[in-house]
């Protein structure tokens, strides 16, 4: 994907009669923006919260009331704030050019336990300055765990919901595929490929 960008670029720029290195720097820098998933945050359970719980029997006994008609319906509705990290290393010390980006769009698709489940996209600017720090930008998520986990049974499902947005937060567990959109000095560039976001290490 990274050569797909550089050559796609420099063959424009070719193209127009542009011929400086600093476009081509500027090519390059396109696909150096990174990304990981540093955290889950406001996980809810039909509403009930279960930030700081380890089993239902945490919550209290309004809260585990509100949760009674799991036992008998077929839905499992959760909400929760995943947040994605997006760091932009050219910073002009450790790259030839300092270089701020701009996510102009970006589809996204999220992934539990290795199963595809719900899909979305961001429709508003991000700036992602070139300081060399991080900036977070939280994915309001909901969805319909019984749609994609119904195999697993009402028991499962709880410790996969704890897992995810309880006291010790699995984010192992979690992955979010991205195509971003980048503003360059020709455009807008949209990635060619999906990219595959974890926690552990920056993805790009």
């Amino acid at each position: 994907m990274r050569k797909y960008l550089v050559f796609l670029l420099v063959v424009t720029f070719l193209s127009l009669g542009i011929h400086s290195c600093s476009l081509y720097q500027a090519a390059q820098n396109i696909q150096r923006l990174k990304f990981k998933i540093s955290g889950i945050n406001d996980f809810r359970l039909m509403g009930v919260s279960l930030t700081g719980k380890t089993k239902l029997t945490d919550l209290s006994w309004s809260d585990a009331l509100k949760l009674k008609d799991l036992l008998t319906l077929k839905s499992f509705p959760v909400q929760f704030i995943l947040d994605l990290d997006a760091y932009n290393p050219n910073d002009g010390k450790s790259t030839p050019i300092k270089s701020d980006a701009t996510i102009t769009a970006m589809d996204w698709r999220l992934v539990i336990d290795d199963v595809p489940t719900i899909s979305g996209s961001i429709n508003s600017p991000i700036a992602i300055p070139a300081s060399g720090q991080s900036i977070t930008i939280p994915l309001a998520m909901e969805l319909d765990l019984y749609k994609f986990f119904s195999d697993k049974g009402y028991d499962k499902l709880v410790d996969l919901a704890l897992a995810l947005g309880g006291l010790n937060s699995d984010l192992t567990r979690v992955k979010l595929d991205v195509k971003p959109s980048v503003k360059t000095i020709l455009g807008n560039v949209t990635y060619p490929s999906w990219i595959t976001v974890v926690n552990k290490t920056y993805s790009n």
